[in-house]
């Protein structure tokens, strides 16, 4: 358990969303933060499925006649690194939202905060799990997980091969005083659409020899890998189980319309105000 136990948090066990809303969630989650003093971690998924683009990606790095032929959903997320691609399925996602003046200001150490009950959690389903130890090149930079990775923030599954295996890609923003840190974590490769999604040749195999998931790694079944890492970011800090307020769901849902979800947005990174839309 963390120090910051002491403090007020929430658990979600979110219902599938869309990825603007999902996006936008988080933000909202900041605001509760700050105004209410409640933190929250939160365990969720996507739907439709969604490429979710880092937040200086290049749109034309998209196939987005794969995108909508798949009917696969693209937003932008306010952290950096590459795209990755969500579905209800194959990813398993996560959030933390605290105040930044009750975290480490030195960006490793929290990471290493953060990751803590993941790296727990994967623990718990019998995956042999660490940040890696060493940098391995970027095989296709626009995609989160064929990127180089990077001993920081991104945890590998030791596995039986020589180079291990990434399994979950984490980020972090610091937006009006607080620390919000998402990230995925594979629990199946999905390769297809996980290359399908960028204007790109890259194989299939390409993905699959760099990425391996809570499947392939310890064989339970999604349920049990949810209620994993839902139960020890609870245990982490201690968090009573909630959901979300109708305000902050109607909120979130106008963010989405006015941002996450627009074209401007996705495309160009350009916000649009209040009443622009």
């Amino acid at each position: 358990m963390t120090a910051l136990a002491d403090r007020d948090w929430r658990l979600i066990r979110d219902a599938p969303r869309d990825g603007a809303t999902q996006m936008a969630i988080e933000e909202i989650a900041a605001k509760t933060a700050l105004e209410d003093d409640l933190r929250t971690v939160r365990v969720y998924s996507w739907e439709p499925s969604t490429l979710s683009l880092g937040y200086r990606q290049d749109s034309a790095t998209v196939d987005w006649d794969f995108c909508e032929r798949e009917g696969i959903d693209v937003t932008r997320r306010q952290t950096g690194g590459g795209g990755i691609y969500h579905d209800r399925d194959a990813d398993l996602s996560y959030t933390i939202v605290a105040p930044a003046d009750e975290v480490p200001g030195n960006l490793m150490d929290c990471y290493e905060l953060f990751c803590d009950p993941i790296l727990e959690a994967l623990d718990r389903m019998g995956v042999d799990a660490a940040f890696a130890s060493t940098e391995q090149d970027a095989i296709y930079h626009p995609s989160c997980y064929l990127r180089d990775i990077n001993p920081a923030h991104d945890i590998v599954a030791a596995g039986t091969d020589d180079r291990a295996k990434k399994i979950s890609g984490n980020a972090q923003y610091r937006q009006r005083d607080v620390v919000i840190q998402h990230g995925s974590i594979s629990y199946d490769t999905a390769p297809r659409a996980h290359v399908g999604v960028f204007d790109a040749d890259v194989d299939e195999s390409t993905f699959t020899d760099r990425v391996t998931s809570i499947r392939d790694e310890a064989g339970i079944d999604r349920d049990e890998a949810v209620d994993s890492v839902a139960s020890a970011l609870q245990d982490w800090c201690d968090a009573d189980e909630s959901t979300w307020r109708d305000g902050e769901l109607e909120a979130a849902r106008r963010l989405a319309d006015r941002k996450f979800g627009t074209d401007a947005w996705v495309r160009d990174r350009e916000v649009l105000e209040a009443g622009d839309n």
